[in-house]
Formats: C-alpha cells, sequence, structure tokens
C-alpha cells in the first residue's frame, strides 16, 4: 500500500489540499482561496469552475511540496463547506448558475413558508433540521424557478445536483466522462431532503420543494472502499467524505458516544456525539449525522449553534475599548479568580437556542464599585461557558446521553485561560485540538479507514498533549449557584424597544 493519504478541504474561503503520514503529520499541502461573489445583500455565490480549477491546482501543489506523485496516495478523503449547491449539466460539466452558498438567505421567504403551513414539523421529525435558508432545498427550489429550463433538464437526469463535494467527486472521476453522481451520508443530510432514519431521499420532503429525484446523488457512508470511485488520472481511491463540521468533529477523535466537540470562533458550534439512534430535538437544535463506517448504522449528533461567543471578547477589546488588544484581554482575565457576581449576557442579537428570544439584547447585570477590567473581561470568557453549558444541557435532555469530554478547536481555542473557564462552567474536561486543520485531518483519516490504511478508530493518530487539557475546578455547588444567577441575568435581556421598534418615551 502507497504511504501516504490525501484530502480536500473544500471550504467556504478556499481550497486546500493536504497529504498525511500514518501519524498524521503533514508531507505537504497546498491553499488558494476562491472568489467571495455577492450579486447583492442577501446573496453570496461560489464560481464552482473556480473551485475545481483550484482543486487541482492545490493538489499539484501539495504534491510538488512533498515531492511524490499521485501514485504515492493509498487514497484521497474529501470535506467540504456543507449546504452550500451546486446544479450543473451532466453532459458538458457546466454549472447552470453559480454555486449558491450556505450563507445565502435569498429563499428566507420559502423557509419561512414551511414553518406557515406546517412543513417545517415534518422536516424536523423526518431530516432533523430545525427549517432556515442555509440549507440546500430551499436553494434547489429557488434555481427550479428561476433558471430556465432547469427543471426540464432535471427531470430528464441531465441536471446534477450536489454539494461542493459531490461537484468535486464528479470531476474527480471522469466528470462528463462518466465521472460519479455520489455523496455521503452527512452531506446528505444537510439538505431537508434526507430522512433520518432510512438514509435515503425521502418521496414527501422531495414533493415539499419540487425537487425531481433524477438530479440527486447516491448516499454512501462516510467511509466508503469503492462507493466514491477512483480518480481518472491516476485511478486512487477516494474513500472517504465529510461534511466540515463532521470532519473536524472526527478529526478531533470525537467517534465514541457522549464526545463533544466545539468550534470557537465569534460564534460557538457545538456537537455531541450521541451514538446511532436519532432524537428529534425539543429545544430547537438540529440532528445530523456525524458519520458511518462501511456496514454498520449511523451515529448522530445533536447540533446547536451560539452567537456572539467570540464577539463577546471583541466588543471589550474594539468596541468598548477598555482593554487594548486580545492579548491585554487575555491578561486582564487572567489576573482575577472569577467575575465576582458579574454577569455579561452578549445577545447582540439574540441569544440562539435555548434561549429562542430574538429581540433579547446584551446586558451587564451585577455590576459593583469593585470591579475592574480583569471582572470583565472573565465576565465574557464566563458567558461563553454558561451558553456552553445550556446548550449541552438540551443536548442531553433531548438525548439522554451526557457529554463525557469537550474537544475545542478554533481561533479562540488559543485562549488558556478561556478554555480553563469552560470546563470551570461546564463541569465536563475540555481539551484543545491537538492538530491543526481538524477539518483535512477527518477526511484523511476517513478515507483511511476505507482502504484499510488505519485498521480501526482506535489506530487513529489522534494525540492529547497534557498541557492542552483543563478539568473542571469549581465546586458543583458554586456552579449550580452562578447558574442560576445566569439565568437570573438572561431573564433580563428581553427587548426594551416598543412593539412599533421605538424606544418607549
Amino acid at each position: 500500500m502507497a504511504d501516504f493519504i490525501g484530502a480536500f478541504d473544500q471550504s467556504t474561503t478556499g481550497t486546500r489540499f493536504a497529504i498525511v503520514d500514518a501519524d498524521g503529520v503533514e508531507a505537504g499541502a497546498g491553499a488558494r482561496e476562491h472568489t467571495q461573489l455577492r450579486p447583492a445583500d442577501n446573496r453570496v455565490e461560489h464560481d464552482a469552475a473556480q473551485i475545481w480549477d483550484h482543486a487541482q491546482g492545490v493538489m499539484a501543489d501539495a504534491l510538488g511540496e512533498a515531492r511524490l506523485t499521485a501514485t504515492d496516495l493509498a487514497a484521497i478523503g474529501i470535506t467540504n463547506q456543507i449546504e452550500t449547491t451546486v446544479v450543473w449539466d451532466r453532459r458538458t460539466g457546466e454549472p447552470y448558475h453559480h454555486a449558491i452558498v450556505w450563507q445565502d438567505t435569498r429563499t428566507d421567504q420559502l423557509a419561512a413558508a414551511l414553518a406557515a403551513d406546517g412543513r417545517a414539523e415534518t422536516i424536523h421529525r423526518k431530516a432533523g433540521l430545525v427549517s432556515n435558508p442555509h440549507f440546500s432545498a430551499t436553494k434547489i427550489q429557488w434555481l427550479l424557478e428561476h433558471v430556465p429550463g432547469l427543471r426540464a433538464a432535471a427531470e430528464r437526469g441531465d441536471a446534477l445536483f450536489g454539494g461542493t463535494d459531490t461537484w468535486l467527486i464528479w470531476q474527480l472521476t471522469g466528470g462528463a466522462a462518466g465521472g460519479r453522481h455520489v455523496t455521503d451520508v452527512t452531506n446528505a443530510s444537510r439538505t431537508m431532503l434526507m430522512n433520518l432514519t432510512t438514509l435515503d431521499w425521502d418521496e414527501e420532503l422531495l414533493d415539499f420543494f419540487g425537487v425531481p429525484r433524477a438530479m440527486l446523488p447516491e448516499i454512501h457512508s462516510s467511509v466508503s472502499p469503492d462507493g466514491f470511485g477512483t480518480t481518472a488520472q491516476d485511478g486512487v481511491p477516494i474513500s472517504g467524505v465529510l461534511g466540515g463540521p463532521q470532519a473536524a468533529m472526527f478529526g478531533n477523535g470525537c467517534s465514541a458516544t457522549g464526545a463533544a466537540w466545539c468550534n470557537n470562533t465569534h460564534r460557538n458550534l457545538v456537537m455531541l456525539n450521541i451514538g446511532s439512534e436519532p432524537v428529534q430535538s425539543g429545544h430547537g437544535l438540529h440532528t445530523t449525522i456525524a458519520y458511518q463506517l462501511p456496514d454498520t448504522p449511523a451515529v448522530y449528533a445533536l447540533e446547536g449553534n451560539i452567537p456572539h461567543t467570540g464577539d463577546a471578547a471583541r466588543w471589550v477589546v474594539e468596541d468598548l475599548g477598555s482593554l487594548s488588544s486580545p492579548e491585554a484581554f487575555e491578561t486582564a482575565a487572567s489576573s482575577v479568580t472569577g467575575a465576582e457576581g458579574l454577569y455579561f449576557v452578549p445577545a447582540f442579537t439574540g441569544l440562539g437556542v435555548p434561549d429562542p428570544e430574538p429581540q433579547a439584547r446584551g446586558a451587564l447585570i451585577g455590576l459593583a464599585p469593585g470591579h475592574t477590567k480583569g471582572h470583565l473581561a472573565r465576565a465574557a470568557l464566563e458567558s461563553i461557558g454558561f451558553r456552553m453549558h445550556e446548550v449541552l444541557a438540551a443536548m442531553t435532555d433531548d438525548s439522554a446521553v451526557a457529554p463525557v469530554r469537550l474537544t475545542v478547536d478554533g481561533a479562540a481555542a488559543a485562549s488558556d485561560v478561556s478554555l480553563a473557564v469552560q470546563a470551570d462552567v461546564t463541569g465536563i474536561p475540555v481539551s484543545r485540538a491537538a492538530i491543526a486543520e481538524p477539518p483535512t485531518r477527518g477526511a484523511a483519516y476517513a478515507a483511511g479507514l476505507g482502504v484499510g490504511y488505519w485498521k480501526g478508530t482506535e489506530e487513529l493518530p489522534v494525540h492529547r498533549p497534557p498541557q492542552d487539557r483543563w478539568k473542571p475546578r469549581w465546586k458543583s455547588g458554586r456552579r449550580r449557584a452562578a447558574l442560576a444567577d445566569w439565568r437570573r441575568a438572561v431573564d433580563r435581556t428581553g427587548p426594551l424597544a416598543g412593539a412599533d421598534g421605538e424606544a418607549p418615551s
């Protein structure tokens, strides 16, 4: 068997290809950003042809840096921006329209109509998703309604839909000369069209959006020895595919029930591995697929988005101007052992799940003469922990699965004090991601498993340096009291404006 595994990370901002060895060490990598097209305020598009061009380029760059050829690769994996929608002509390979990016909200009225007529409840029950315009289904519907001739081509099977994973696989395996039209369960689970129980396209959901089944790809497990085909040029198996968040979770070793993962940036994306049985959330969370190994049941996850977590620190530094830099913020937060009764609720535009009030606004509660910049910084970090605790508690309530550990990556995970505070407030051991570029590693690990490069998830090279682990230090009584005070602070963040949006006189 060849000595290396290659992996594409086709993200929202660019395309990366990396080559890793059996220890998960990168031997070479290449990356290129693609153009962000914004034809209107609510529209975000990508040029799918440019993405394919860059994919070829970054693979060549990585192989050149590593002084290897494609024949040195035992397999290739793919991870990608989930929910972004590409529709192209099977006969020519030409896209019918620019790819509509997951961030695009042109279909917000289509998504709102789902709740108005009751379809949203069926979508939540069958697909596990709370209906919104980010998912692929309304984007496909919009294209079918606005691109001349597309519906007829889709019904004939000449127009193909896929995420950017499917688009790259189709191109890599031959394109118009016989490319494979396939996806994996993690990507399919983000369309609002796949049934979480059957792991197949659901006819009732297809009818909701008027999507012809003929335009949809075949769905395979995330790790598949032969389901995604081989590259047309060199015959390298494509044996692992995972959506971006799922690949990061997998790359961080969160493959066991009870493992939780969080991406810390301007927001926190939290996922909890809940095992082989899907649940319908009663807290507004998404149920999605974490991964699926060959000939085994799918592994499910609950997902929650927490807005404005990283923005809380940025607001203190940049907008409030009370601290001069992120480094000064870190120093200030480290200068005290707690916020001393000060609570910062960063509800700049609402709190998100499990507090759905969109009109809630931020608040500082409990200010006293003795509070300093250090207490303010600490309160901002503690707010992240409180929000994460609430989301994880909601996940446990939905699934009866309690998180046993939390692995954190993303830009804000560089803060030692932030991760220590998260461990204290959540009561869960926290680890910083042991590797850079977790989605790339997740795709590589899935591909390697597909061809027997690694024999099982226990062999994956996921290492946890001791200095990057934090255990909770708060006693349970302190945590309970702090959480109760936090809830009282949250209860005071309701809207101040009147029904007409004007401040009350």
